[in-house]
């Protein structure tokens, strides 16, 4: 099966679809508050990236930014039809190997949500601390552990 590919955000049309996928996701599919989806950080210091379908579809995006602690990767989202099919593992990887190369001593972290923290674990990350709400949402913060 092919995979969707994956690249970082360079122009307005392609911020505009990731910023679609992440609204389908987790505005409309999550409940979560629209005014928590967007926020400054999409217009300021975060890298985009979206995953194109084999078909031409947009169908996930991701973000990553620094932070006082290290590197956060936010956003992760796949629409419903694309899922279970390596778009999320696709994006995954080309965020880790993009942070990597920018910040290769930095720690990467993130705060995945439940049902995704089995997904996060086989892709490297172990959780860290308690369980915690956010966007009316259950998460454990993750961290990712370099191969050594």
């Amino acid at each position: 099966m092919e995979t969707a590919r994956v690249h970082r955000v360079t122009s307005a049309p392609d911020l505009a679809a990731a910023l679609a996928v992440r609204h389908t996701v987790f505005v409309l599919g999550q409940n979560v508050p629209a005014t928590l989806e967007q926020d400054a950080h999409d217009h300021t210091d975060a890298t985009h990236y979206l995953a194109v379908a084999p078909d031409g579809t947009p169908c996930g995006a991701a973000r990553w930014r620094p932070t006082d602690n290290g590197v956060k990767l936010e956003r992760f989202a796949v629409l419903a039809d694309y899922r279970n099919q390596q778009a999320g593992a696709a994006l995954l990887r080309q965020v880790l190997l993009d942070v990597d190369a920018a910040h290769p001593t930095a720690t990467v972290y993130l705060n995945a949500q439940l049902p995704a923290v089995r997904f996060y674990e086989r892709h490297g990350f172990r959780a860290e601390g308690p369980q915690f709400e956010e966007g009316g949402l259950q998460h454990y913060k993750m961290v990712w552990q370099r191969p050594a």
